[in-house]
């Protein structure tokens, strides 16, 4: 089966990774990038299991390991403050999913540098899509976070709403610079495709849990894992309804929009939802072997509201959550025993 050559963007990311994974299970040759320090090296790189990133070697066999890796998959340098890095990757391809995004929690860059670089990134991501002479569509991961923080009292949030900047500064969170820059970065390349005639689908999930290929802990399940760990380092702002999806969910639903001939426009991915109240009986029922900390149900979202996301758009393009929230906990607590993190 082939499919043709699709690129993914920010290949050793947490989503990135397990979808290079699901694309080469579909037939698909995939080209994807990592992230070097050396900005003149823009070529294709691959060396066995090993890429040079910043003049040393890095370990990539999860990703070159991977079931047809050997044979249908390119690894190549780029990096978000030189878009025109990604230029290669995209030669020939029928498809690119955009996965690369800066994730700053510990706010070592102000939250204006992050988004110049985001959106910078990827029109210029999309530039070389629209030129070429063989992308039919991208995908650009997006978040719900895009529609999350309007500030109104709407219940159930669909792709029409959208986050209001002022609203998610007056929250003063640590995960303002990222809430802010996937907004603005959705709505800058929305508005390019439009203008250009380019078909580009974006994808919004929520707080993505479950199994993972990487060697590093993802900081969405480290988080999503905080309240049976009691990682204090990296806590858990909880809305007082909190929406989840499952990893492998994420990554079907976007080969699904990419194939699906009607798809439009942008796409929330929730797969299960719970309340705040709820939260902590779910984990001690279905977890009783772990002391759940109490104190990870404190750490409010300040002003947070009572709202829902709803998946109906995607549900009714014909596509199948697979996975609850059970499924997300229990594969990820298997994934993180197996890595010896819990």
């Amino acid at each position: 089966m082939d499919n043709g050559v699709v690129c993914v963007t920010g290949g050793t990311g947490f989503v990135a990774s397990w979808l290079i994974m699901r694309l080469l299970r579909h037939g698909y040759a995939v080209n994807t990038t990592v992230r070097t320090d050396h900005t003149s090296m823009f070529h294709e790189a691959h060396l066995g299991n090993y890429c040079l990133l910043g003049g040393q070697k890095k370990d990539v066999s999860y990703l070159t390991n991977l079931p047809g890796a050997p044979e249908r998959l390119r690894i190549f340098y780029a990096d978000l403050d030189n878009p025109e890095s990604f230029n290669d990757s995209i030669q020939g391809c029928v498809g690119v999913f955009h996965v690369a995004h800066t994730i700053d929690f510990e706010v070592k860059e102000d939250v204006e540098t992050i988004t110049d670089r985001s959106i910078n990134a990827t029109i210029s991501i999309l530039q070389a899509c629209a030129v070429s002479k063989t992308v039919k569509r991208v995908v650009y991961t997006s978040s719900a976070a895009t529609v999350m923080f309007s500030g109104k009292d709407l219940g159930v949030l669909d792709e029409t709403s959208w986050t209001d900047v002022d609203v998610v500064r007056s929250l003063r969170t640590v995960r303002e610079s990222y809430y802010i820059s996937k907004t603005l970065t959705e709505r800058a390349a929305l508005e390019f495709a439009e203008t250009h005639g380019l078909d580009l689908i974006t994808l919004l999930p929520p707080f993505i849990h479950g199994p993972f290929i990487t060697p590093h802990f993802p900081g969405s399940v480290r988080t999503s894992m905080s309240m049976i760990i009691a990682d204090d380092e990296n806590p858990f702002e909880f809305s007082s309804n909190t929406s989840f999806v499952h990893m492998d969910d994420v990554a079907t639903a976007h080969i699904f929009l990419f194939e699906y001939p009607n798809a439009r426009g942008r796409y929330i991915c929730s797969g299960a939802d719970i309340t705040l109240e709820d939260f902590p009986k779910f984990l001690r029922e279905r977890y009783p072997e772990y002391k759940i900390s109490l104190t990870r149900f404190q750490k409010k979202l300040k002003d947070s509201k009572t709202v829902r996301l709803s998946s109906k758009k995607l549900l009714e393009t014909g596509f199948k959550f697979r996975y609850g929230l059970e499924h997300m906990y229990d594969d990820a607590i298997k994934c993180c025993k197996q890595k010896g993190l819990l």
